[in-house]
């Protein structure tokens, strides 16, 4: 009996032992095992986080691919002598050089928003990139000048993308605390590259060959691709937005984008070439200035009334955005034709050659180096901008009145002072207007804003030169013509002028009149060019100050307190 009375006894300490060994493992699991609800999935394993590098890693990275690309713009003026004699060509048809450059920049600029959703921002700045630099390797061992012309627009095409992308990039790594700085970074290449092209372009085209000027790309090139791979990453919004296009089958606004295309060209053709083919006295910018007309007009309607548009036209209904294009367009406008006047001034009126008039005017990009970060600082510090961007518009309304009180008798400081204190202003609105555009706008359309503001810039651009040229050249005649009506016979001091001038040859009397009445009409000329000059600074001034109330309506940004992002009304 007592065998059987200690049997079940053993049974119940084995199961007891059985059971605590499975509750012991399942507490051991527990603490890697998911909670479990019925009726909710299970989560699945995220995906490791990208790593996430310095926001001014990315914006050195970045921005050197800008500075590039900008540098592009202005390289080539001087080398057309050289081109045309290079590739058998005319000077007027090497002009298609730089021309056909600026309509393909003017082309993809305001589309180059709507290409970052479809594929991606980081993939859309590394295709540009590497194309600009396949490209320009392309420019430089063109045979002819129709292949340079060809590679040209397709090196504009891939390069054009870049500056909004970069402005996208920045608004999106930095929070509003350091935006500023950010900025300022940006500016200095956008501000220091088309000051230092025509310098280094010179100076490369008389030391080695034109073809170098292309060739100087491929290395930045490499390196910059090299590093967009490593450190660059879509923001979360962007990648959102991709994923819910890949659900839905890709709508292109082909109408939108053929108006668009064929107007920004048109126009970017009108108002470079218009004053060398006289405007509307000649046919093909006649036909070419009605296209443009019917393009854009057509391309605002449509934009406006789409749904999905290539361009968002919609947001220059935001205040702020709308009156920093506004003012980017006039600053650019000025900025623009005073790089094209004063170096043309100095060699013409002046007597300077090619580079010492290009190093004259160098000094105002080293200045800018220095004073844009402090400006940045100051926005970081929370200092208002606007009360800046009204500092930097009187400043560089002052430098380019200061230019038109010159005369041919200045010394070369007198030259040098009035630039800095113009691209000076310009720094001091530039990174202000950078970083308060964004403020108001939505975070995911970044890129399209960056696209438009750089379109306004570039096409401010453009208008400066055309306007400059245009209205030198009619002034001077202008000038000529009444200087002209007053040197007769009759003055006193035009005949002793024509006397002295001549007697100064010597020769028989037939010949010292003829000498003196040559003299007397080349100065005549110098002093009608001068006068134009001068009308045109002036001209530019006033364009300056009437910007000046648009200050007033710009909106404040909230002060700025600790990370931030961009606001959405």
């Amino acid at each position: 009996m007592q065998s059987f009375s200690e049997a079940p006894e053993t049974e119940d300490e084995e199961g007891g032992s059985a059971l605590r060994s499975v509750e012991a493992a399942e507490e051991s699991l527990a603490a890697s095992a998911p909670e479990f609800e019925p009726g909710v999935p299970l989560e699945t394993v995220s995906a490791p986080t990208p790593r996430v590098f310095n926001p001014w890693i990315i914006a050195l990275v970045v921005t050197m691919g800008t500075f590039m690309e900008v540098l592009d713009t202005s390289i080539a003026n001087v080398a057309l002598p050289h081109i045309a004699g290079s590739l058998s060509a005319s000077q007027d048809e090497s002009t298609w050089v730089l021309t056909s450059y600026l309509v393909a920049n003017a082309i993809i600029l305001p589309i180059s928003g709507w290409i970052s959703s479809v594929i991606g921002r980081k993939n859309f700045y590394l295709i540009s990139v590497v194309m600009f630099t396949v490209f320009s390797a392309a420019c430089g061992i063109a045979p002819t000048l129709g292949a340079l012309v060809i590679f040209r627009v397709l090196q504009g095409l891939s390069g054009g993308g870049l500056q909004p992308s970069v402005q996208a990039i920045l608004a999106d790594a930095f929070p509003g605390e350091k935006r500023g700085m950010a900025m300022a970074v940006y500016t200095i290449a956008i501000l220091v590259a088309p000051v230092l092209g025509p310098t280094l372009g010179g100076w490369i085209t008389d030391n080695y060959s034109w073809r170098w000027i292309f060739y100087i790309n491929i290395p930045v090139g490499i390196l910059c691709a090299f590093f967009t791979r490593i450190v660059l990453q879509d923001p979360p919004h962007l990648t959102k937005a991709r994923a819910e296009l890949k659900k839905k089958p890709l709508q292109i606004d082909g109408i939108g984008l053929g108006l668009v295309s064929l107007g920004l060209a048109a126009t970017e053709i009108v108002l470079d070439r218009g004053q060398e083919l006289d405007w509307f006295g000649n046919t093909f910018i006649t036909w070419t200035a009605i296209t443009a007309v019917i393009a854009v007009v057509g391309a605002i309607i449509w934009e406006l009334h789409v749904d999905k548009p290539v361009v968002n036209l919609r947001l220059l209904k935001e205040r702020n955005f709308l009156i920093c294009c506004t003012i980017v367009l006039g600053m650019y406008t000025a900025l623009y034709a005073s790089t094209f006047l004063l170096p043309q001034f100095m060699q013409e009126l002046m007597g300077y050659d090619a580079t010492t008039a290009g190093i004259a005017v160098s000094p105002a990009g080293l200045v800018t180096m220095l004073e844009v970060p402090l400006v940045g600082w100051l926005l970081s510090r929370g200092t208002d901008a606007r009360r800046m961007i009204a500092c930097g518009i009187i400043t560089m309304t002052a430098g380019t009145y200061w230019c038109s009180l010159m005369n041919l008798g200045v010394a070369e400081r007198n030259l040098i002072y009035p630039r800095i204190l113009q691209v000076m202003g310009l720094g001091m609105t530039t990174v202000p207007l950078s970083t308060i555009m964004f403020r108001f706008l939505p975070a995911d359309q970044t890129s399209n804003a960056a696209g438009i503001y750089a379109l306004v810039r570039n096409e401010g651009g453009s208008i400066g030169i055309a306007l400059s040229s245009t209205f030198l050249q009619r002034m001077t005649q202008a000038h000529q013509t009444y200087i002209g009506a007053n040197v007769t016979a009759s003055n006193a001091l035009a005949m002793a002028a024509s006397h002295a001038g001549g007697a100064v040859i010597g020769g028989s009397n037939a010949d010292q009149n003829y000498a003196g009445m040559a003299l007397l009409y080349h100065r005549v000329q110098q002093q009608a060019s001068l006068l134009a000059y001068m009308d045109q600074f002036r001209l530019f001034s006033y364009i300056l100050i009437v910007l000046l109330p648009l200050v007033l309506l710009l909106k404040r940004p909230p002060r700025i307190v600790g990370k931030i992002t961009l606001d959405a009304h």
